[in-house]
């Protein structure tokens, strides 16, 4: 059995310098836990309504959204908010109002919306992935650690019990080194042509500020308010959409950070639409005492080698962890040590789980935007920084630069460069429309 060292500890040491927890830490003005913070949200409609909700406890004093349909539930229930429909003008206008702000844009926003706040030294909660391409995942949690800002990344599911408890599991070695782990989801999203017609704009919605900064084009119902998750403009595709959420377990158990070889095959490369089916392989180094692993993502095919097994297949979405003692299966919700019978004393129950001695197992978690608000008011850094979403959200991306190079990679993580692969270049960040940037 290898030495058990506290999880935050090995998170720390699997981060590169000046990306490490400091993206979450603690601000330099702290408040009193019983003040409430002056919050803006941009985005309020779908996803950004449950955020919403998340932080309606505190002083919600700005509202922005460029779809009055959408955000009409959320304009109705804070009436005393200020409106607004371009994120810009309400930062730039309210700027001595605003603590703490809550994006939930499509991913094409994230990163612009993300990093004019913390700019401001706002501090910033994203919903994930954190942003369009991998370069703006850097540049975001390096801003958030400079900045000294308190984020969280939007996977709510890292504060789950299921979480805590499948990292306790690997963490304390009870399937022993792991030098293969498969990731698989269902679904088969994606795909189709770019739409000929050209319908007028609704007049509820801000179509211009809905682009940001991806390259103009004209409005169609099959881009908003969901569809864009499917065009490389504004979304990542099903990988971007939930790799976060799956890869989340074994990128913190497994401390993992760049890979350092990338590989994926799907159906031919659109250049508008995003893939209905993608494999992806990473290839990582040794990480101090854990071995050297390859980590397979799935979606929308079956799972190749071990995980292809009748009994693991009939999960539709989970991750089989690989060690040389037995396998752990888990996904979101559940897990299951393999063979069974070989650990019957360490089947899933409602008590603490007994593990090896000397593992040092950390409180649960107040809650995910619990975190990210006492974060706010000084406490304890949140579970999900940006230090820690970024280079989760550089992983998932990477899977994408891969498929749609058309070639596997080597990869250098501290200087983002994709080795003897021109045509990766270009798809690790991308040019604004005129009006829109990152802040210098």
């Amino acid at each position: 059995m290898r030495t058990h060292i506290p999880r935050r500890q090995m998170l720390q040491r699997s981060l590169a310098a000046g990306l490490c927890l400091a993206g979450g830490g603690v601000p330099a003005v702290a408040r009193s836990p019983n003040e409430r913070l002056n919050v803006a949200c941009i985005g309020v409609g779908g996803r950004g309504l449950v955020n919403l909700d998340g932080v309606q406890g505190e002083n919600v004093v700005a509202l922005c959204d460029v779809d009055e349909n959408r955000a009409g539930k959320a304009f109705d229930r804070f009436p005393r908010a200020k409106k607004y429909h371009d994120f810009r003008r309400m930062l730039s206008e309210m700027d001595r109002q605003i603590d703490a702000v809550v994006v939930s844009t499509p991913d094409h926003t994230h990163a612009t919306a993300s990093a004019l706040a913390m700019s401001m030294g706002k501090h910033c909660y994203c919903e994930k992935p954190l942003s369009h391409s991998v370069y703006e995942s850097r540049f975001l949690a390096e801003l958030a650690a400079k900045k000294k800002v308190a984020t969280q990344l939007g996977i709510q599911r890292h504060c789950w019990e299921n979480h805590r408890r499948v990292v306790e599991l690997i963490r304390s070695g009870t399937i022993g080194p792991i030098r293969e782990c498969f990731t698989w989801i269902g679904g088969n999203r994606g795909g189709g042509e770019r739409p000929r017609e050209t319908p007028p704009v609704p007049p509820h919605l801000k179509w211009d500020l809905w682009l940001g900064p991806a390259p103009e084009r004209p409005y169609h119902p099959a881009y908003a308010p969901y569809g864009w998750r499917f065009w490389w403009d504004f979304g990542t595709g099903e990988t971007g959409n939930l790799g976060c959420h799956h890869l989340d377990i074994a990128f913190e158990a497994l401390a993992l950070r760049d890979p350092i070889h990338v590989e994926a095959e799907g159906p031919p490369v659109h250049p508008e639409t995003t893939p209905t089916w993608l494999q992806v392989r990473y290839r990582f180094p040794a990480r101090g005492d854990l071995p050297p692993l390859t980590l397979t993502w799935s979606h929308g095919k079956p799972p190749t080698g071990i995980a292809s097994e009748k009994e693991l297949a009939r999960w539709r979405s989970a991750t089989l962890y690989v060690g040389s003692k037995g396998m752990l299966l888990a996904d979101v919700m559940k897990w299951k040590l393999l063979p069974e019978s070989q650990f019957p004393d360490l089947q899933p129950s409602e008590g603490p789980l007994p593990l090896a001695s000397g593992f040092s197992r950390e409180p649960a978690s107040i809650r995910h935007y619990e975190e990210w608000i006492a974060a706010c008011k000084g406490g304890s850094p949140t579970s999900c920084p940006f230090g820690y979403g970024g280079p989760l959200t550089e992983l998932v991306l990477l899977g994408n630069v891969a498929y749609r190079a058309g070639e596997a990679f080597p990869w250098d993580g501290k200087n983002l460069k994709a080795i003897h692969c021109p045509k990766a270049e270009p798809l690790l960040r991308r040019s604004y429309r005129k009006g829109w940037t990152l802040p210098a």
